[in-house]
C-alpha cells in the first residue's frame, strides 16, 4: 500500500479552482458583449467610444483579459509539464509564455486606458 503524505501542494486543486473561476468570468463577458450586440445590431464607432469610455466596462474588460491570460497561463505550463521531458525546453517554453502574457497584459491596459 502506498502512503503518499500530502505537503501543502493540495495536487493541482487551487489550479482547477482558479480556472473554473476563470472560465465563468470569461463566459460572464462573453454572455453580456453578446447579448449587447444583439441589443444594438448596427453599432457605429460612437456606440463603442461609449460602451468603453465607462470605468465599469474598462475594468470588466481588464479582468476579462486577466482571466484570459491566467486560464492560459495555467493550461499552458500544465501541458508542458504532462508533454516536455527537458528541463531546459520547459524553462523556455515557460519564459516565452510569460514574456507573451506580460506583454499582452501590458498592451491590454494600454488600449483600454489610452496610455
Amino acid at each position: 500500500m502506498v502512503d503518499r503524505v500530502v505537503t501543502g501542494a493540495h495536487y493541482g486543486l487551487r489550479d482547477w479552482l482558479a480556472q473554473r473561476v476563470t472560465a465563468v468570468l470569461m463566459v460572464t463577458y462573453i454572455l453580456f458583449m453578446v447579448g449587447y450586440l444583439l441589443l444594438h445590431p448596427h453599432l457605429g464607432y460612437d456606440q463603442w467610444i461609449a460602451l468603453f469610455s465607462s470605468q465599469v466596462m474598462r475594468t470588466f474588460s481588464l479582468l476579462f483579459l486577466l482571466a484570459v491570460f491566467y486560464h492560459a497561463w495555467i493550461g499552458v505550463r500544465d501541458v508542458v509539464m504532462d508533454y516536455i521531458s527537458s528541463a531546459g525546453m520547459r524553462l523556455t517554453i515557460y519564459v516565452v509564455v510569460i514574456l507573451a502574457l506580460l506583454f499582452y497584459v501590458i498592451w491590454g491596459v494600454q488600449i483600454l486606458w489610452g496610455m
